[in-house]
């Protein structure tokens, strides 16, 4: 069955639109004044945007009392866009601020839901070079699944929900597969919570902290510097 790419191609071919679109790429949710106030446009402006981009299927809707919030519709829109990525030339850096967040993002970020950038291939890297994950990305080995254990991960319930246990989704700043699916929402869960990586105050990058850096040489054995 053929499909209709021109309905995704129209709602990606404005600026306005790719810029809500990067802004909602860390799995947040926005309301319209703050994604109209970061991309530079005035209120009407943006919601005749968000309704282009609600009518392709590629961002949500949830009203919370008086206010609606907007989000990436779900892993799959958010796995494609970030593919698309690699096909894309990188936004035009303005400022110092604009250089200083692209830097941020390709250390570390969410992607929707997992951890992308040079930390997410980092870990990926080494999952698969300490055999606890398979070379192509597709199972979690058992001894995998026992140091997962160990850091409150349990593989069992992982496979029970109704995405894919592990998913290598391809990093548009690093040009190479990190982690996604349900283990990877997991491990980038794991790594907030425990404070191993803070959001920065403005954009989605991500901090590594002090006790983050030891974890990853510690418990994750993350040889590559970051």
């Amino acid at each position: 069955m053929s499909r209709d790419l021109s309905v995704i191609g129209h709602a990606l071919s404005a600026p306005t639109r790719s810029a809500f679109l990067n802004m909602l790429m860390d799995g947040s949710s926005r309301p319209a004044g703050e994604l109209a106030s970061a991309a530079g446009v005035s209120a009407s402006t943006a919601s005749e945007h968000l309704s282009v981009l609600l009518d392709a299927g590629l961002i949500a809707c949830k009203p919370r009392g008086r206010q609606r919030f907007y989000v990436i519709s779900d892993a799959d829109v958010a796995g494609a866009l970030e593919r698309l990525g690699h096909l894309c030339p990188p936004a035009p850096e303005i400022t110092y601020r604009q250089a200083a967040g692209a830097r941020d993002l390709a250390h570390a970020r969410l992607c929707y839901d997992h951890l992308a950038g040079r930390l997410g291939i980092a870990l990926a890297d080494s999952l698969v070079e300490n055999g606890w994950v398979d070379t192509d990305l597709v199972d979690v080995t058992p001894s995998g699944a026992s140091h997962l254990r160990a850091q409150g991960i349990e593989v069992n319930e992982l496979t029970q929900a109704r995405r894919r246990l592990i998913r290598g989704c391809p990093d548009w700043t690093e040009r190479r597969p990190h982690l996604a699916g349900s283990l990877g929402s997991a491990m980038a869960q794991a790594f907030i919570e425990r404070g191993w990586v803070v959001r920065r105050q403005a954009g989605r990058g991500l901090e590594i902290t002090r006790a983050g850096h030891n974890a990853l040489k510690e418990t994750w054995r993350v040889s590559a510097p970051l």
